[in-house]
């Protein structure tokens, strides 16, 4: 199938600028982006980008007429919109944003008299809190944190939502993006890591943000999903990993008692659904163990005012075309 109508919430935050840079320039390679309709919502004015339309500039929550005027005649809806800690924001806006698009996405359908679009949720590894072992969208939810929890909350009501209005969610249970977390993204000077008795670093799932990109955009051509599906690339990386490829110095301290030393997702039915869609460099990209140097790549490309990856900064396109051209680009 061709690319859907879709209108994807929250185009000012950090995913949102991901798609906005990634989808017009890389993506269109596996994917048919050309002419295709893709409706962003922000808040806020953004910078225009080329081959990327302006932003619709409201507020999905105070302006429910208008968010179901965006979404009529959409296909396909990608909530990215959200809250996180540390910001001075209501966390419980995460249920909020999930419900009024769920509804939206209903009562546009009911105008219109078109199919229902199919709204994927932004939720987050998160929700497992501190289990060991592979963890499948299957697992019993177990957060730590205050996100983790409104994550998990949102999932719930906007599920059952979704389920009484007859309108197809899936929740995009996300791993860590690199650069996007608090390890690439938020260093600075005097960056401290958590080491365990083991003497590793926290292991995480990650995914690389160019690879997330092209994920992203598969699954929103995709007309049957799952209501739960994690997404990260196979395998956990340590942290440490991370910023060595990053050339980032850091310093290690003792890891208290409430850390979490691995996040592992299973992401065996994800692989399942890009199989059914037939991307078949998209399973390649999932399949081996994720590697940390090509993810500091993709974010340096993504992010070329970063002094990481001196190239990919001079020509951050040009690489990152290179790179997905590469026979044994996503290969440890």
């Amino acid at each position: 199938m061709g690319f859907p109508v879709t209108v994807v919430l929250g185009a000012s935050g950090r995913i949102g600028r991901v798609l906005r840079h990634c989808w017009p320039e890389v993506v269109s390679q596996s994917a048919p982006l050309a002419g295709a309709e893709i409706r962003w919502q922000s808040r806020k004015p953004l910078l225009q980008r080329p081959k990327v339309a302006a932003p619709a500039l409201l507020d999905p929550l105070k302006d429910p007429a208008g968010l179901v005027q965006l979404l009529t005649g959409a296909e396909a809806v990608l909530c990215l919109a959200g809250s996180i800690p540390g910001r001075g924001m209501d966390l419980a806006d995460n249920t909020r944003l999930a419900c009024a698009a769920v509804q939206a996405a209903a009562r546009a359908a009911e105008i219109s008299g078109a199919p229902t679009a199919r709204v994927l949720l932004s939720s987050s590894a998160a929700v497992y809190g501190n289990q060991p072992g592979l963890l499948s969208e299957d697992s019993p939810l177990s957060p730590a944190n205050a996100y983790g929890a409104a994550k998990a909350e949102m999932e719930q009501q906007a599920l059952a939502l979704g389920q009484q209005l007859g309108v197809p969610v899936t929740a995009l249970r996300i791993g860590n993006i690199a650069g996007l977390d608090a390890i690439l993204g938020g260093w600075q000077p005097g960056f401290t890591l958590d080491q365990f008795a083991d003497g590793r670093s926290p292991q995480r799932s990650y995914i690389g943000s160019v690879t997330l990109a092209r994920v992203l955009a598969a699954l929103v051509r995709q007309s049957d999903l799952p209501p739960l599906l994690n997404l990260a690339q196979s395998g956990a990386i340590e942290m440490a990993a991370l910023l060595r490829a990053a050339e980032l110095e850091f310093a290690w301290r003792p890891a208290p008692a409430s850390a979490i030393s691995e996040v592992e997702l299973d992401v065996s039915r994800l692989r399942q659904v890009l199989s059914e869609a037939g991307d078949a460099r998209l399973q390649t990209a999932l399949s081996p163990p994720a590697n940390a140097a090509y993810m500091v790549t993709e974010w340096a490309a993504v992010q070329p005012s970063s002094r990481h990856g001196k190239e990919a900064a001079k020509n951050p396109v040009q690489t990152l075309q290179k790179l997905l051209q590469t026979k044994d680009f996503y290969r440890s």
